[in-house]
């Protein structure tokens, strides 16, 4: 196939397999989804659903986040991990929207980056599933998908980002990247990798990629046989 070819077999799989592209993360409004988006650094999408509704309770805009105390929001969210970071954060950025924007999430790239704990991942994420604003937010099963799909380098979070916006029609950018996610969560994980069942990968991935997956099955098999040589 051709590098076309491939990318239009990826988008047709893709369509096919989700049609719909429900958010993973649970929101009511820009602000909430922002929250959320924060509070999923190093934190499964589920995790975050569940410690959401406890602090959405306390404070489900702005103006109330603000009010709370950094303590307040940390002991809440500390299921979610990296605690001190994210609770100062969400404070930080809530007294900000109040301050500077009049309790109303930015649409914009650059407001977004400038605020405390909110990277250019986040803001994307934001401005594509809040406000329909065409982004392609790169997480790490887009970063591992573009690479073994044979996308992109790999290398950089940065690089793909540029590449994945090169290769996909734009009007495609926002259903797409969560196409993928699901993709890689279901079909081609980091771990457990089957490439028998990664059919999009086994039929336009990058050949070293699915060189070392079978050479990795090679391997398993040798020590399996060698285990139950050494028992009998």
């Amino acid at each position: 196939m051709t590098k076309t070819e491939k990318v239009q077999f990826t988008l047709d799989a893709l369509e096919r397999l989700y049609p719909e592209t429900p958010v993973p993360l649970d929101h009511k409004d820009p602000f909430t989804l922002l929250v959320a988006v924060v509070l999923s650094a190093q934190c499964t999408d589920e995790r975050v659903n569940k410690i959401t509704p406890k602090l959405f309770a306390v404070a489900d805009n702005p103006y109330d986040m603000a009010k709370l105390r950094v303590e307040e929001i940390a002991e809440i969210i500390r299921p979610c991990g990296l605690v001190p970071m994210k609770s100062k954060g969400i404070h930080a950025f809530s007294n900000t929207i109040v301050q500077q924007y009049g309790g109303e999430v930015p649409v914009s790239f650059e407001a977004l980056e400038a605020m405390p704990s909110v990277g250019h991942k986040t803001a994307s994420v934001v401005m594509s599933q809040a406000f329909g604003v065409p982004a392609f937010p790169v997480d790490t099963h887009i970063l591992r998908l573009m690479f073994r799909w044979g996308f992109s380098n790999g290398k950089s979070v940065e690089q793909t980002e540029r590449d994945a916006k090169r290769l996909f029609p734009k009007d495609l950018w926002n259903k797409l990247h969560l196409q993928i996610i699901f993709y890689g969560r279901e079909y081609s994980p980091a771990r457990g990798w089957d490439l028998d069942k990664d059919f999009i990968t086994s039929t336009i991935g990058r050949k070293s990629e699915i060189q070392s997956w079978h050479k990795a099955q090679e391997m398993k098999l040798k020590k399996r046989t060698s285990n139950k040589k050494a028992r009998r």
